[in-house]
Protein backbone atom coordinates (compact mmCIF):
# COMPACT_ATOMS: atom_id res chain seq x y z
CA UNK A 1 0.00 0.00 0.00
CA UNK A 2 2.00 3.35 -1.01
CA UNK A 3 0.87 6.67 0.25
CA UNK A 4 0.40 9.55 -1.87
CA UNK A 5 3.27 11.87 -0.73
CA UNK A 6 1.81 15.64 0.11
CA UNK A 7 2.08 18.54 -2.15
CA UNK A 8 3.60 21.38 -1.05
CA UNK A 9 0.26 23.37 -1.13
CA UNK A 10 -1.14 20.77 0.84
CA UNK A 11 2.05 21.05 3.28
CA UNK A 12 1.50 24.91 3.54
CA UNK A 13 -2.64 24.61 4.27
CA UNK A 14 -1.67 22.77 7.21
CA UNK A 15 1.05 24.36 8.44
CA UNK A 16 0.64 26.23 11.89
CA UNK A 17 3.55 28.62 12.28
CA UNK A 18 2.60 28.86 16.36
CA UNK A 19 3.15 25.21 16.27
CA UNK A 20 5.43 23.99 13.59
CA UNK A 21 8.01 27.19 13.86
CA UNK A 22 11.24 25.28 13.76
CA UNK A 23 10.06 22.98 11.07
CA UNK A 24 11.40 25.51 7.92
CA UNK A 25 11.88 22.78 5.21
CA UNK A 26 9.92 19.90 3.50
CA UNK A 27 12.32 16.59 4.49
CA UNK A 28 12.04 18.33 8.21
CA UNK A 29 8.20 17.77 7.74
CA UNK A 30 9.05 14.16 6.01
CA UNK A 31 11.01 13.36 9.22
CA UNK A 32 8.12 14.65 11.59
CA UNK A 33 5.38 12.53 9.36
CA UNK A 34 7.87 9.48 9.18
CA UNK A 35 7.90 9.78 13.15
CA UNK A 36 4.13 9.82 13.83
CA UNK A 37 3.62 6.71 11.41
CA UNK A 38 5.98 4.63 13.36
CA UNK A 39 4.84 5.85 16.52
CA UNK A 40 8.47 6.47 17.51
CA UNK A 41 7.78 10.64 18.17
CA UNK A 42 10.60 10.92 20.85
CA UNK A 43 13.59 10.00 17.72
CA UNK A 44 11.78 12.81 15.31
CA UNK A 45 15.62 13.84 14.88
CA UNK A 46 16.78 11.00 13.66
CA UNK A 47 13.52 10.66 11.06
CA UNK A 48 14.54 14.15 9.71
CA UNK A 49 18.28 13.28 9.24
CA UNK A 50 17.09 10.08 7.60
CA UNK A 51 14.41 12.30 5.22
CA UNK A 52 17.72 14.97 4.25
CA UNK A 53 19.96 11.96 3.29
CA UNK A 54 17.97 8.78 2.25
CA UNK A 55 16.72 8.63 -0.74
CA UNK A 56 12.56 8.71 -0.99
CA UNK A 57 11.86 5.68 -2.39
CA UNK A 58 13.73 3.31 0.12
CA UNK A 59 12.14 4.85 2.97
CA UNK A 60 8.69 4.87 1.19
CA UNK A 61 9.34 1.22 0.88
CA UNK A 62 10.58 0.96 4.57
CA UNK A 63 7.78 2.82 5.84
CA UNK A 64 4.65 0.39 3.89
CA UNK A 65 6.78 -2.54 4.83
CA UNK A 66 6.82 -1.46 8.39
CA UNK A 67 2.96 -0.76 8.43
CA UNK A 68 2.01 -3.91 6.82
CA UNK A 69 4.06 -5.75 9.38
CA UNK A 70 2.70 -6.87 12.52
CA UNK A 71 5.68 -5.77 14.97
CA UNK A 72 5.31 -4.20 18.37
CA UNK A 73 7.81 -1.96 17.67
CA UNK A 74 7.27 -0.55 13.85
CA UNK A 75 10.36 1.70 14.27
CA UNK A 76 12.44 -1.66 14.82
CA UNK A 77 11.09 -3.60 11.48
CA UNK A 78 11.47 0.42 9.83
CA UNK A 79 15.11 0.81 10.93
CA UNK A 80 15.93 -3.15 9.85
CA UNK A 81 14.11 -2.98 6.02
CA UNK A 82 15.67 0.44 5.60
CA UNK A 83 19.62 -0.75 6.37
CA UNK A 84 18.80 -3.84 3.80
CA UNK A 85 17.42 -1.49 0.79
CA UNK A 86 20.23 1.11 1.44
CA UNK A 87 22.66 -2.20 1.01
CA UNK A 88 20.75 -3.25 -2.05
CA UNK A 89 19.82 -6.53 -0.43
CA UNK A 90 16.23 -6.84 -1.72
Amino acid sequence: MLTKPQSISDILVNFNPLEDKYISREFQSYGIYLSEELGDYQHKAIYIRFAKSVPRAILERALNFAKDSNARSKAKIFMWKMARLRKGEE
